[in-house]
């Protein structure tokens, strides 16, 4: 039965660490993915990577819809960005791991992640709107990136104040 796990906030370092790559396609990984799914359907998110629970994996899930509605649930182990394109799009973006926050982030309209999935089969994933936002944003947790990062200007300084009132 999956587990609910707790989220790791901003400021573990977990989350500024890249993460290693999957090499064992067993039990111990579908379980995982398993509890990400249920960690992110309880947390109410678009996606989520495995280092936002505390284990260092090149892994995410998502669950969330494309600029035309349509929903994509799925996982992606060892991804890789290989595509970020498109016209780069400014909208609210909020984080798990950075709760109660959103920021006008900028994002590519359309990414492509290639990886693997949780049997060892290739996969490539291709979204757009909302849905290449997520996949972009869950690369980056699993580089020891969050979102904050891409920020610029006055819109960074105000997250960055952010940050810094968490403690």
């Amino acid at each position: 039965m999956a587990a609910v796990r707790p989220v790791r906030l901003l400021g573990d370092p977990v989350l500024r660490t890249a993460c290693d790559p999957v090499r064992a396609f067993d039990d111990s990984l579908h379980r995982l993915i398993d509890d990400m799914f249920a960690t992110l359907q309880r947390q109410r998110g678009a996606g989520l990577a495995a280092n936002q629970i505390g284990v260092p994996l090149r892994v995410f899930v998502y669950d969330c819809a494309d600029d035309r509605g349509r929903r994509h649930t799925g996982h992606v182990v060892n991804p890789r960005l290989v595509e970020a394109d498109g016209e780069l799009l400014v909208e609210q973006e909020g984080c798990l791991s950075f709760p109660g926050h959103r920021f006008p982030t900028p994002r590519h309209a359309r990414a492509v992640v290639e990886g693997e999935d949780r049997d060892g089969r290739d996969v490539r994933v291709e979204g757009t709107g909302y849905f290449a936002r997520c996949l972009q944003h869950e690369t980056g947790h699993l580089n020891g990136e969050v979102y904050i990062d891409t920020l610029e200007g006055p819109v960074r300084k105000e997250a960055l104040r952010a940050v810094r009132a968490l403690g």
